[in-house]
């Protein structure tokens, strides 16, 4: 079997790339791992370096944040010989919160990853891309998108990005036109956002659908009508925190498989954190979709297998 590490160099305000190869390489010396190390060096590098792996059994590292984490999903959707994990080295690690502060900690254990075990775990594919935490169409997705370009237009970072982002964008506007297809419904008129979930957290802690999972077959969904920004600063905290129950008429929730959205004019699509720009999307899920490495030690792992065993 074969490790392959992928070091995204721009994760992360601390990141020293040189400092975590020479990390990994003692690591895999010690262990006699056949492995290679690979710093990516553009946009969805990670993705390419991963699909150009041949039919050998490898376990993919994403070395860095969601980001990176989603780049090497989409190169690995579908592909059963190749499991991949994360070694949180970014700024937002929000993906494997899901599994409980105990298992966080321990990913970012390298010799407890390295000797970790696989369980397969649901993916939401959008269009030609693919998400294994959050998608999401609206207000927020937008926010997410100018926090990058604000970032690198004025060379900020954190919270004065997102604030600046978050502030233009509620001048702009809130809501969009948009069509769903959800349960076999068509809604047409105003949103403010649409989330299509199968982890749990997602920008930087918000919390939207707190009993999903990303291994149980079905994507959790909310869509939250048009709101003034007056209604919207007394939602927000009910969205943020998982109680979408308590947000009335404002918010529908839907399970199933799938969901389509089109717009007349170009709208934002967030996926695990990166953003495009379409006239539809389709979100379909894909069950089972990728095979996930979980360390040593982790209690997600066992309340899985223990299931198994009693079956």
């Amino acid at each position: 079997m074969k490790h392959l590490f992928i070091i995204n160099p721009a994760a992360g305000r601390r990141s020293d790339p040189a400092a975590l190869s020479e990390k990994i390489q003692a690591l895999c010396l010690s262990e006699g791992l056949d492995h290679e190390i690979y710093v990516t060096r553009a946009p969805m590098d990670a993705a390419e370096k991963v699909r150009s792996c041949g039919e050998e059994e490898t376990r993919v590292y994403a070395c860095g944040g969601d980001g990176t984490l989603n780049e090497v999903v989409c190169g690995a959707a579908g592909r059963k010989n190749i499991c991949v994990t994360h070694y949180p080295t970014g700024t937002g690690n929000d993906f494997i919160r899901c599994f409980g502060k105990s298992d966080a900690a321990l990913f970012s254990d390298l010799k407890k990853l390295v000797g970790g075990s696989v369980l397969p775990l649901d993916l939401i594919r959008c269009n030609d891309r693919y998400g294994i935490n959050i998608c999401s169409v609206g207000i927020d997705a937008r926010v997410a998108r100018d926090v990058h370009r604000i970032s690198d237009s004025l060379h900020l970072r954190g919270k004065l990005a997102y604030d600046l982002s978050l502030i233009g964008n509620l001048l702009h506007g809130i809501n969009s036109r948009l069509t769903v297809r959800v349960g076999g419904r068509e809604l047409s008129g105003s949103f403010a956002l649409v989330c299509v979930c199968s982890g749990r957290y997602y920008g930087g802690g918000y919390n939207p659908m707190p009993d999903a999972e990303p291994d149980d077959g079905v994507l959790d969904m909310l869509v939250i009508k048009g709101v003034s920004i007056f209604r919207l600063a007394g939602l927000i905290g009910r969205y943020a925190s998982g109680r979408y129950k308590e947000m009335g008429s404002w918010a529908e929730y839907f399970a199933g498989s799938s969901i389509e959205l089109e717009s007349d004019s170009p709208m934002c699509v967030n996926i695990d954190g990166e953003t495009v720009e379409t006239l539809r999307a389709s979100f379909e899920l894909l069950a089972g979709g990728v095979n996930f490495v979980f360390p040593e030690g982790s209690g997600f792992y066992a309340s899985r297998t223990e299931k198994t065993q009693v079956k």
